[in-house]
């Protein structure tokens, strides 16, 4: 029997569908200009979603690549900053939150040696939800790994989004693991942000109550967590009513929002953008973290919500506009093709993108068959609606009223401080305390200092006494200090002018010269009258010259003295201290 062979090429192989009137959507060719819009960062482990719990189990990794594959169809990738491969988590880096025996199990216990280990499989609920499974530690650490250097990328302030949809996982605990959740990255990225940030805000989106990240930070005010989710008392994971609040210091600092099946678009965006916006305007927050679990959509399989991807992707961009730092995580989403369209879609809004309507053609395309490859499949009006207008009118006002409640923007405690900056601190007081004796001696000497017209401000002159006649309560101005006393009408006439309320006497220039020991004054008719040159004491000829100096200095005080006299007073001299 002849025997035939048919060559087939790889693009004619049924893999790939022939789209027909679909179309394409063409990737975007334009590159972002760095300084045109915020910094966006995007955080893909290579290999992440190669990962596997297992044939049965609803969680698929995978998701991530499909994700990954659709931002690159669309050329997203040139709209984006910067794009990391993040390094995997260390030992050291998980025990910032995780008990240190927990991370040792989980290092340790494989699916050849889990038989063996059954007591402590038990011990940190490793069963049913979350089963052993090859590499799973090496899962662990590159999810939070990649939490982690988006964190510190926002502490570095190198970047204003950081992207990173491998995370997310916000059952986990302390000591177990919990939800799919075996480590929580979120966590940890929050611990990270508080290192620089003094509040974060955190809010989850996801269909499950975030009840690990809230248990973790329960009593501390610097994080609010704020969760929207599905709550009948039944539904995993059984928490987040409406009352549960924080306690201690973190009282009041913990919000949860319940609602029932099958809210749709218009009543979940009204109750997002209002509680939201009234916890960012108390709270203030320095930084915000933002879970976007796709099992909130509508079609989700485990899901019970009829969310469409574009009003999940509105929260999103509301969050963005509040324009904080932003580190958006995964989490939940179990209809690997919803969640992988919702993500690429929640890329393109945090870049500020727009995206035709049409999938780019991938590897993946038969994945989106039955939705004809759209971006935004009809997901709404699958479960009947439980929740009421009055119900969740009734959800905000509870919400408003713990806010009223809330410290705003509360403060942080304070560290102690590097001994650097301490000794840097105590010479800026010293210097400063030094400051302000020198001020207090300058005002101490220039307490008669009226004016640049004052020419000895730092001069004082000695209180005359009351037997002296002296009534003005301030001290006169005189010349520079000296020993000598000398009686002059000058003196008076400034002690009356102040009596009369005269302030212009202000301006009288005092006398600039020296005195030499105890010098002569002459009273005011002595002062006009020349002094012989015959009659003047006898001594040499600098003293004479000093003699001459006094005199007319005397005389031309005696004159200014004159004009300030009011009206009716007595000119006799009157003893007073003086310097001359």
């Amino acid at each position: 029997m002849l025997r035939t062979s048919q060559s087939f090429t790889f693009s004619q192989s049924p893999y790939f569908d022939d789209r027909g009137p679909h179309g394409y959507a063409q990737p975007l060719t334009e590159h972002v200009n760095p300084h045109s819009r915020p910094v966006v960062s995007y955080y893909f482990p290579k290999g992440v979603g190669e990962h596997h719990y297992g044939q049965l189990h609803p969680m698929k990794p995978h998701r991530l690549t499909l994700t990954n594959a659709l931002v690159l169809g669309y050329g997203l990738d040139k709209q984006i900053h910067n794009i990391y491969n993040p390094p995997p988590a260390t030992r050291a880096e998980l025990l910032a939150y995780h008990d240190e025996d927990y991370i040792d199990f989980l290092s340790k216990v494989t699916p050849q040696n889990q038989a063996e280990m059954k007591h402590l499989i038990d011990s940190f609920n490793c069963t049913e939800d979350c089963p052993i499974w090859a590499d799973m530690f090496t899962f662990c650490r590159m999810s939070a790994g990649g939490s982690l250097a988006a964190a510190r990328k926002l502490c570095a302030k190198t970047t204003d989004i950081a992207i990173n949809w491998s995370g997310g996982l916000h059952h986990a605990k302390r000591g177990e693991a919990s939800g799919f959740c075996y480590v929580n990255d979120i966590v940890l990225g929050i611990l990270e942000l508080l290192k620089y940030y003094p509040r974060v805000l955190y809010i989850d989106i996801d269909i499950h109550h975030g009840d690990g990240v809230e248990h973790a930070f329960y009593h501390s005010n610097r994080v609010m967590t704020v969760s929207f989710h599905k709550y009948n008392g039944e539904f995993f994971p059984g928490t987040g009513k409406l009352d549960d609040n924080g306690t201690g210091l973190g009282k009041h600092f913990c919000l949860n929002v319940p609602l029932q099946d099958g809210i749709n678009d218009d009543m979940y965006l009204t109750l997002f953008k209002g509680v939201i916006g009234g916890v960012v305007s108390h709270f203030d927050p320095s930084a915000i973290v933002l879970q976007c679990g796709a099992d909130s959509l509508g079609c989700d399989r485990l899901g019970a919500f009829n969310l469409s991807i574009a009003a999940h992707g509105e929260c999103v961009n509301y969050v963005r506009l509040q324009n904080r730092p932003l580190l958006i995580v995964g989490g939940g989403g179990y209809t690997v093709k919803n969640v992988s369209r919702c993500w690429t879609y929640e890329t393109a809004v945090l870049v500020g993108a727009s995206l035709p309507d049409e999938l780019p053609a991938t590897v993946y395309d038969s994945f989106f068959r039955d939705s004809q490859w759209k971006l935004h499949p009809p997901l709404t009006g699958r479960v009947q609606n439980q929740n009421t207008v009055a119900s969740l009118q009734r959800i905000q006002r509870a919400i408003d009223q713990k806010l009223r409640y809330l410290e705003h923007a509360p403060s942080v405690q304070m560290a102690e401080l590097p001994p650097d900056l301490e000794r840097w601190l105590a010479e800026e007081l010293k210097d400063e305390a030094m400051i302000d004796a020198r001020e207090d001696r300058s005002i101490a000497r220039n307490e008669f200092f009226d004016g640049d017209g004052d020419n000895d401000a730092g001069d004082r002159i000695p209180q005359a006494s009351s037997s002296r006649g002296a009534t003005s309560g301030r001290r006169a101005r005189g010349g520079r200090r000296g020993r000598g006393r000398g009686r002059g009408r000058g003196a008076q006439a400034v002690t009356v002018s102040r009596e009369a309320g005269d302030e212009d006497v202000d301006a009288v220039p005092p006398p600039k010269t020296r005195g030499r020991g105890r010098g002569r004054g002459r009273g005011r008719g002595s002062a006009r009258k020349q002094v012989p040159e015959e009659t003047a004491p006898q001594g040499s000829a600098e003293d004479k010259t000093e003699e001459e100096r006094k005199s007319a200095e005397v005389e031309q005080l005696g004159r200014e003295d004159d004009s300030v006299v009011p009206t009716g007073t007595s000119s006799t001299p009157m003893d007073l201290d003086v310097d001359v």
